[in-house]
C-alpha cells in the first residue's frame, strides 16, 4: 500500500514531502509523490497555449527533481506527473491507481505559520475524498528520521467518533505510537444582555466535559479489548473560551498526529468536513488526518 503526496510547484512542496516521509516511515508504507498538470490542448490551438503547456510540463519536471532530494533515503518513493482537469481529480485518480491508503497535503501559504490552512485543493478534497486526507501545518518541517509518536483522536461522544477512536487505536499500535483521546469543551459565549454572567457558561462547559469523560471511558474500555492496541492510552479534555484555547489546552509535542472524523451530515464514504471538525483542523499545531465516515476501519486494516 502507498501514501500519495500532493506535490505543489512552489515553497509548499517541502512541507508536503517532509510530512509524507514521516508518515511513510511510521506506517511502513511506500510513497507516491504526485504533481498534477492539465492535459494537453487539442491540436491546432494557438502557439501561446502550446508555450504555456510547455512551461507547465517543465515546471512539473523541476518540481519532481526537487522532491527527489527531499525524500529521506530510507523511504521508497515513486514520482509521477498526472494529467487531469483539476489537481484534486488528478490526486484522487493517482491514489486509486496506486491503491493508496491516504492523501498527504501541505497548507496554503495564506495561512498562519505553524497552523493548518486550507487551500483550494485541500478544501475540495476535504469535501469529496474517499480516502483520509492528512494536512500539515504551514511551514511543517521534521528530521529525516522522525516518526509519529502519539496519535490524538478528537472525540465527540458520537457513534462515528467511537468508530474513529477504535480505528485510530489500531493505526497507532501499528506505528508504535501511543493513543490519546481528546474532547474539547468550548465555553459558550453568553450575550451581554443575558445578565447571568460567566458562571453559567462555565457550568455548561463543565457539565458537557463530565459527559464527555464518561463517553471516553466507555470507548477506552473497547480499546483495551483490542488484540492489537497502543502501549499507552490516555484521555483528556481541553477547556477554552474558544477553539484555539481548548485545543492548545491539552498540550502538543513533536511526533503528534491529530485524527478527526468528517461530518455526519456528509456522504458516508467521502470526507465531508463540518464546521466543528473544520475549527479543530484550522487551529491544530500538528498534522491532522481527516477520516471519511465509514472509512475508519479500512484505514486500520493492512493487507
Amino acid at each position: 500500500m502507498t501514501l500519495v503526496v500532493g506535490l505543489p510547484r512552489d515553497e509548499r512542496a517541502t512541507a508536503a514531502v517532509h510530512l509524507g516521509g514521516k508518515l511513510a516511515r511510521s506506517f511502513d508504507e511506500d510513497l507516491v509523490v504526485c504533481t498534477v498538470v492539465p492535459p494537453p490542448w487539442p491540436p491546432g490551438m494557438g502557439r501561446v497555449d502550446a508555450e504555456y503547456q510547455e512551461y507547465l510540463d517543465q515546471s512539473a519536471k523541476e518540481a519532481i527533481e526537487r522532491a527527489r532530494s527531499l525524500v529521506p533515503p530510507d523511504c521508497s518513493a515513486e514520482f509521477v506527473v498526472a494529467r487531469a482537469s483539476s489537481t484534486s481529480a488528478g490526486l484522487i485518480a493517482a491514489a486509486n491507481g496506486h491503491g493508496a491508503r491516504m492523501l498527504v497535503l501541505g497548507s496554503s501559504t495564506a495561512g498562519v505559520l505553524g497552523r493548518v490552512a486550507f487551500g483550494s485543493v485541500a478544501d475540495r478534497l476535504l469535501h469529496s475524498s474517499p480516502l483520509p486526507v492528512v494536512l500539515g501545518p504551514r511551514g511543517f518541517r521534521c528530521r529525516p528520521d522522525s516518526r509519529v509518536r502519539r496519535v490524538t483522536a478528537a472525540f465527540g461522544a458520537t457513534e462515528d467518533s467511537h468508530e474513529l477512536v477504535i480505528a485510530v487505536a489500531e493505526v497507532a499500535a501499528r506505528a508504535g505510537a501511543t493513543l490519546r483521546v481528546a474532547s474539547f469543551a468550548v465555553r459558550p459565549r453568553t450575550p451581554l444582555t443575558a445578565g447571568i454572567g460567566s458562571r453559567a457558561e462555565d457550568g455548561v462547559a463543565h457539565e458537557w466535559a463530565a459527559d464527555a469523560k464518561l463517553a471516553q471511558r466507555a470507548v477506552l474500555e473497547d480499546v483495551e479489548r483490542l488484540p492489537r492496541r497502543p502501549s499507552s492510552i490516555e484521555s483528556v479534555v481541553g477547556y477554552g473560551a474558544d477553539w484555539a484555547g481548548a485545543i492548545e489546552d491539552i498540550g502538543w509535542a513533536d511526533g503528534d498526529l491529530l485524527a478527526v472524523g468528517s461530518s455526519t451530515a456528509g456522504p458516508l464514504e467521502r470526507v465531508f468536513i463540518g464546521s466543528r471538525s473544520s475549527r479543530i483542523v484550522r487551529h491544530s499545531p500538528v498534522p491532522v488526518m481527516v477520516v471519511p465516515r465509514g472509512a475508519a476501519q479500512a484505514l486500520a486494516e493492512r493487507e
